[in-house]
């Protein structure tokens, strides 16, 4: 089944990027890894220009896009490179990807189911809050796939 293979492939990915949690642990210093990396090797933004064949002014450029958060990736590569460091790239989810699906079959589930029971209770009709859950349960179940749940509605 799809869904089982997708659901394989989220714990696989959830199990390597387990590694980089906390990701506060990651968090760049205020300056920047350049300029970070650079400061504790001793080598001035000349010299890293000269790695990197560029003028000593892009230097302090590329230090500044980077703390500000807004460098290109191949900049910080070709960076990393002349200071002899490998760049690391990655999205950390802030929870694991089955509970971000999950919640999101059970946002949708809710919204969906809630305008029916405002009819029901209208037309007094109004199901028990246990039967609402099995009815949450049984919607993400039968209905919901897991493409449609992050079309918006």
């Amino acid at each position: 089944m799809k869904s089982d293979a997708r659901r394989r492939a989220r714990v696989r990915l959830d199990e390597r990027l387990r590694v980089l949690q906390p990701v506060d642990r990651f968090r760049p210093p205020p300056k920047g890894w350049i300029r970070a990396l650079r400061d504790a090797l001793g080598m001035t933004g000349a010299q890293l220009g000269h790695r990197m064949g560029i003028r000593p002014q892009t230097v302090e450029a590329i230090e500044k896009s980077e703390a500000a958060g807004s460098i290109q990736l191949s900049t910080l590569r070709r960076a990393a490179e002349a200071l002899d460091c490998t760049l690391v790239y990655a999205l950390v989810p802030n929870s694991s990807l089955d509970e971000t699906v999950d919640a999101r079959a059970r946002q949708i589930a809710m919204r969906d189911l809630q305008r029916v029971a405002h009819t029901m209770r209208l037309e007094a009709q109004e199901t028990s809050g246990s039967d609402f859950e099995a009815r949450v349960q049984a919607y993400i179940r039968d209905r919901l796939s897991e493409r449609d749940l992050w079309s918006e509605a």
